[in-house]
């Protein structure tokens, strides 16, 4: 996982368009799941629900399915799991004082965690967060695009935003839809597992200036026309999210 405080955010040559913001509630709704979990294929159900009607009402609410790779000695090794995501994982149980590391868990902006599958739970804390107005204005949009699919891929993303925190990150994901996977081995063994809102790319920057851009490397296979660009100003300490927003790749990808 890159370290917040190894990069910093670079400042751009001219103003960013407001392509993409969140000026009151958000949501952004962090799994963390795993292929080889049996108990994950139900709560990913529930994250693809969440974000479809989010999307069907205009509300902006942010899913985004780290795929954790403690589940890959186990019998299947999952094609979307990733160390950093885990560390990130072991980050909120560290804050949350717990110190366990479970699948599927999800996380409500940084400060609300309960098991993936509970809809009650995640509809309880996403209403919440709907109805907390943001105090942090924030911008997010795509300045550069590079590649598509089946192509090496690059996202140069701009962002502004206000009054930066001493203490506080920019999160930026890579999320994308429709993504299949035949499952040979271990406890989903037999099982065509369809997921959405994968992280596919995810980067982390000390946010020390009030606008500026950050590039990603998508994957080869990622596909344009089913992603989405999703940032997320983050508290180092209380690890609180207090902005996001998001754009759809397609938007600008053709």
């Amino acid at each position: 996982m890159t370290d917040p405080g190894s990069n910093r955010a670079r400042l751009p040559g001219s103003p960013l368009p407001d392509v993409a913001s969140a000026d009151g509630g958000f949501a952004v709704v962090e799994m963390f799941t795993s292929q080889g979990c049996s108990s994950c294929p139900p709560a990913e159900e529930v994250l693809t629900e969440i974000e479809r009607d989010a999307r069907a009402q205009g509300q902006p609410v942010f899913a985004l399915g780290f795929h954790v790779d403690y589940w890959d000695d186990l019998g299947w090794p999952d094609r979307f799991a990733d160390a950093a995501y885990t560390a990130r994982q072991e980050a909120y149980a560290r804050a949350f004082g717990s110190g366990r590391l479970y699948t599927p868990q999800m996380v409500v902006n940084g400060t609300v965690e309960f098991v993936g599958s509970d809809r009650r739970r995640a509809a309880t804390a996403i209403a919440s967060a709907l109805t907390s107005a943001t105090t942090t204005p924030f911008t997010l949009s795509v300045q550069d695009y590079a590649g598509g699919a089946g192509a090496g891929q690059r996202v140069v993303l701009g962002f502004e935003t206000e009054r930066p925190s001493e203490r506080a990150v920019l999160n930026v994901a890579i999320v994308e839809r429709g993504l299949e996977s035949e499952v040979a081995r271990g406890e989903n063994a037999g099982r065509t597992l369809r997921q959405d809102n994968v992280v596919r790319a995810f980067t982390s920057l000390g946010l020390d200036a009030e606008r500026g851009q950050v590039e990603l490397e998508a994957p080869p296979d990622l596909d344009p026309r089913q992603a989405t660009l999703v940032g997320y100003v983050q508290n180092k300490g209380d690890r609180a999210i207090v902005a996001a927003a998001a754009v759809d790749l397609s938007a600008v990808a053709g």
